[in-house]
């Protein structure tokens, strides 16, 4: 499906708005199992921005995901489809607020979600890309409603909170592509996020700032093993899907 492209300066004049401006309305978020809040974001040289904040002293303990680590994550995930030029996910930075560090991301007010894609071929090349992202990134908890569409029509991911553990944890909704090949075009792609190439050793450099070193050494691992066999892996209808899927 077409949609206008998002012009690169957004990203830039975003991202900066996010990290230097001043937090001027903040409001509890009611879903969700971490305490999250919508916030205002004023910069001084542009309109306020509607965004969401996940501070790390709002994360609820996981048994299997190190506390206070999701925010990282969720920056991590950020990092990599930046990397990958997919930018799917919404402009996100790591700055203090009103309750300590977090990430702050655009807010994108949805017209739809995954569960008004599924079935429409016109989406079947952005659902593939994101299910390859939570492939390599090892997604925990893609739900419906993290897959969004904006009133352009564009698709968003959201929520990578539950990201890059050295165990296989991916539960997802996506199951259009299990057990099925990769587009060879997408594996073109990923290859660039391997150490060996100047953009992967870069976002490697990055990652180790926000993650375990294991957990980066699997990551490009994921990766090898996807180029290796070009398909998507076969997943269990109950282990691979994640609770409160919608």
């Amino acid at each position: 499906m077409k949609v206008k492209p998002v012009p690169a300066e957004f990203w830039v004049e975003t991202t900066e708005a996010l990290r230097t401006g001043r937090i001027t309305a903040i409001q509890p978020n009611p879903r969700g199992s971490n305490y999250t809040f919508f916030v205002r974001v004023s910069p001084d040289s542009r309109p306020s921005l509607l965004a969401v904040y996940k501070p790390r002293a709002g994360e609820v303990p996981l048994w299997d995901f190190p506390d206070g680590t999701l925010y990282r994550r969720e920056y991590a995930a950020y990092l990599v489809s930046q990397a990958l030029n997919w930018r799917f996910i919404p402009p996100t930075v790591i700055r203090e607020g009103p309750h300590g560090v977090g990430i702050v991301q655009l807010f994108i007010e949805p017209t739809g979600t995954y569960l008004n894609l599924r079935g429409d071929a016109r989406y079947l090349p952005i659902l593939e890309r994101i299910a390859l992202f939570d492939l390599i990134t090892n997604n925990a908890d893609r739900k419906a409603h993290h897959c969004l569409r904006d009133a352009e029509g564009r698709i968003w991911s959201i929520d990578h909170g539950l990201t890059f553990n050295v165990v296989f944890k991916l539960r997802t909704v996506l199951w259009e592509f299990v057990d099925r090949p990769v587009s060879p075009k997408l594996l073109r792609e990923i290859a660039v996020l391997l150490p060996e190439h100047p953009a992967g050793a870069r976002l490697a450099e990055e990652l180790r700032e926000l993650l375990d070193p294991a957990e980066v050494e699997v990551f490009h691992r994921r990766i090898r093993h996807v180029l290796k066999t070009g398909r998507f892996p076969r997943l269990d209808p109950y282990r691979n899907v994640p609770f409160g899927w919608w």
